[in-house]
């Protein structure tokens, strides 16, 4: 298993991770959670030096509302796209969250197994997090586009 001391821990170590925190605790302040009363944020760093975040949006039909991680990657590819570097999210107190499965595989898609994410056990990548992941790499280049 890859851990983030042999992705560059030294690195991560430097990361802000409390300001990313920050930058994710606002958009919880926006989210709109009305049926749950369970508010999440998230923000990330990408590899061009941008922020991006996300909030969680409910609807009426509970299965159909949206994670703050896919307000996140919509921001991502509405600003220019890039890759994903660092990634937090955050509950309504504002403590670190861990993305569920759904999401887990979402920052997969645009992070991939290098990125890393704050834990409440401390900073680990994406493949430790989801080990054996499926991603684009499984279909090959002659099925992605």
């Amino acid at each position: 298993m890859t851990s983030a001391s042999s992705l560059g821990h030294d690195a991560a170590d430097a990361f802000d991770w409390e300001a990313l925190r920050e930058v994710a605790r606002d958009a919880m302040s926006r989210a709109y959670a009305p049926y749950s009363g369970y508010p999440v944020g998230a923000a990330a760093r990408v590899d061009d030096g941008r922020t991006v975040a996300g909030c969680n949006v409910e609807n009426a039909s509970y299965g159909l509302g949206l994670c703050a991680e896919c307000g996140l990657v919509s921001q991502l590819q509405a600003t220019g796209g890039g890759r994903l570097t660092h990634f937090t999210c955050v509950d309504g107190n504002g403590d670190v969250l861990m993305p569920c499965g759904r999401c887990r595989q979402l920052l997969y898609e645009f992070g991939g197994p290098g990125l890393l994410l704050e834990t409440a056990k401390g900073v680990l990548t994406l493949a430790e997090m989801l080990p054996l992941a499926f991603g684009p790499e499984q279909l090959g280049p002659e099925k992605l586009g």
